[in-house]
């Protein structure tokens, strides 16, 4: 049988992340390469408890369509999140529910994206939204990044140069993979310059909230003067991934592209999902569970860096992220992470390659790995593990 899809599954690839956490799924594999929470950190026993009152209290509601927008108290109660990192003058009108903040990637694409068109984001960026933009045949410009986040002076440069350029994308915290924070100067002049060059911005903010210590920063969104700002919400890191709920927060006349593009897509994200977590949120304080996810994660941060720092050997860089669930390993030149990954396997401990990160290749000496979803003393064997496979690779490539 010969099926004649459409030309853009030829752009489609399999999730690297995804395809790899199947091949870790072995308990004796410890597994550094998904962005999963830690399971046993989940409300399970709370939520057991809403579920109930919402079959009993909602059960009508719960079970049947409604609006596409979403479920109008959940998002009254995202306002309070967005207040958290500083943008404070939106209304229920600004907010629709996805399926994820990965829906949120995918509507983004299909608003914007035309063949051909220019879209600029850090090197490294997501590989989730690589694969979400790539379907839509867009070109991908890398824009230079340090420990600040952009480099403006290249993001200017990139703008300069690139025509059809439809939009900036960005994760401003924690940034996945590298783990590093944009500045607030940046923040600053990333707005100004999607002003400069009348390009809309896409804030993906999945791990705002897992700041570990000090003030959590204010979004990209909060600098928005002219309505550029996209940004996109999810409950995925600081609840629960498996009820997929997200969110985006527009200007009304933008968002009102994406509710016909979810009317398209799924009508609606599941009701009975969205009151779960409006009942969470009126019956329990959230703020008490994300503060003992940041506590748990960041002792498990700073014992895999201290392990690393006690193990790998010289030559190898880490980032040390203020938050989030990832930290990011650049390897000697010479050294190919992604042939290093099979042999880590063979070892029963497997990381993401890098050069999946970037959209244009390249980079293959640095891996990502997760700190979240790894007890203590798997979190040490597994980078005990690590360091020896590069040890070996560096002692092969001497001899």
């Amino acid at each position: 049988m010969s099926l004649r899809f459409a030309k853009r599954m030829d752009n489609m690839r399999a999730s690297e992340i995804r395809e790899m956490l199947k091949l870790t799924q072995r308990p004796e594999v410890i597994s550094f390469a998904g962005g999963l929470p830690a399971p046993e950190l989940f409300p399970v026993e709370e939520m057991k408890d809403v579920f109930v009152k919402v079959m009993e209290e909602y059960g009508r509601i719960a079970l049947q369509y409604g609006p596409t927008e979403g479920y109008e108290p959940l998002r009254e109660k995202i306002l309070d999140r967005m207040v958290k990192v500083k943008v404070d003058k939106l209304t229920t009108d600004n907010i629709l529910i996805t399926s994820g903040s990965q829906q949120g990637l995918d509507f983004v694409a299909k608003a914007f994206i035309n063949p051909g068109d220019v879209i600029l984001c850090e090197s490294p960026t997501y590989l989730g939204a690589i694969n979400a933009f790539r379907a839509y045949e867009p070109r991908f410009v890398e824009v230079e990044t340090d420990d600040e986040g952009m480099i403006l002076e290249d993001l200017e440069k990139k703008l300069e140069e690139n025509e059809n350029v439809k939009f900036i994308y960005a994760i401003p915290d924690f940034q996945n993979p590298s783990g590093r924070t944009m500045s607030i100067e940046r923040r600053k002049g990333l707005v100004e310059l999607a002003n400069k060059y009348n390009v809309a911005i896409v804030e993906d903010n999945p791990y705002g909230e897992l700041r570990f210590e000090g003030e959590i920063n204010p979004a990209i969104m909060h600098f928005d003067t002219e309505g550029r700002v996209i940004f996109l919400g999810t409950f995925s890191k600081i609840f629960s991934p498996g009820l997929r709920v997200g969110w985006i927060a527009a200007e009304k006349e933008v968002l009102k592209k994406f509710v016909l593009i979810k009317q398209g897509a799924d009508l609606q994200s599941a009701t009975v999902n969205q009151i779960a977590v409006a009942k969470f949120l009126d019956d329990f304080d959230i703020e008490v569970h994300i503060d003992k996810i940041k506590n748990v994660y960041k002792r498990r941060k700073d014992l895999m860096l201290n392990t690393i720092r006690e193990e790998f050997p010289e030559g190898i860089k880490v980032t040390d992220p203020d938050g989030g669930l990832f930290t990011w390993v650049v390897l000697p030149k010479h050294i190919n992470a992604r042939e290093l990954a099979a042999k880590a396997l063979e070892k029963n401990v497997a990381y993401v390659p890098g050069g999946s990160f970037f959209p244009n290749g390249g980079n293959e000496n640095t891996f990502r790995v997760n700190y979240s979803n790894m007890e203590e003393e798997r979190i040490v064997e597994g980078v005990k593990r690590l360091a020896q496979v590069i040890k070996e690779a560096l002692t092969e490539v001497r001899a």
